[in-house]
């Protein structure tokens, strides 16, 4: 899987210290209250998981599932919302933990179904933040890095369900994903 990556972006290193970082920000942040995290699944599972351990406030998780990919590089510009909530977030502080933000879409979809559920508050939170590629006004809370307008793959994000394991993020090889 290595061999079919072009360049390393962001070493299992850089990536652990930005969470540490992320997760103490957070706290600060949130001190003396609890926080719901949602986890965007799939690319995210890994850092949320990771950044709940970063956390020294009261946290939960809970997960909700959207697409607006399937298998292409580029989004199809349709949201489809395929799991739901768990937990009812009226009255929570909701922390939405995303992957990477590009073109907004996705983020824009989330926050206009939870905020009517009337939460306390809806921050976002996320790995990547992919500017360049922003068509939507979504600008998360917290974020990570500002990664160029690349196609990314590891830690969580995937090409067709595959890379999600690699403990860093890199640059996918073009010839891998455009045949």
């Amino acid at each position: 899987m290595e061999k079919d990556i072009s360049k390393i972006l962001l070493t299992e290193e850089e990536i652990q210290e930005k969470v540490k970082e992320m997760g103490q920000l957070i706290s600060e942040d949130y001190k003396g209250q609890e926080v719901l995290l949602v986890c965007v699944l799939r690319g995210s599972i890994i850092f949320t998981a990771d950044l709940m351990r970063n956390i020294s406030i009261p946290v939960k998780v809970d997960t909700i599932a959207v697409s607006s990919y399937g298998s292409q590089t580029k989004s199809s510009g349709v949201v489809r919302l395929l799991k739901d909530l768990d937990e009812d977030i009226t009255g929570k502080h909701v922390l939405i933990v995303e992957d990477i933000v590009d073109s907004g879409l996705t983020l824009k979809y989330l926050r206009k179904i939870l905020e009517q559920r009337n939460p306390s508050s809806i921050k976002v939170c996320t790995l990547l933040n992919k500017q360049e590629r922003r068509v939507h006004e979504a600008c998360p809370d917290y974020y990570g890095f500002i990664i160029p307008d690349e196609f990314v793959v590891g830690y969580g994000l995937d090409y067709d369900e595959h890379y999600r394991q690699l403990p860093f993020i890199g640059i996918l090889d073009p010839k891998i994903y455009k045949g």
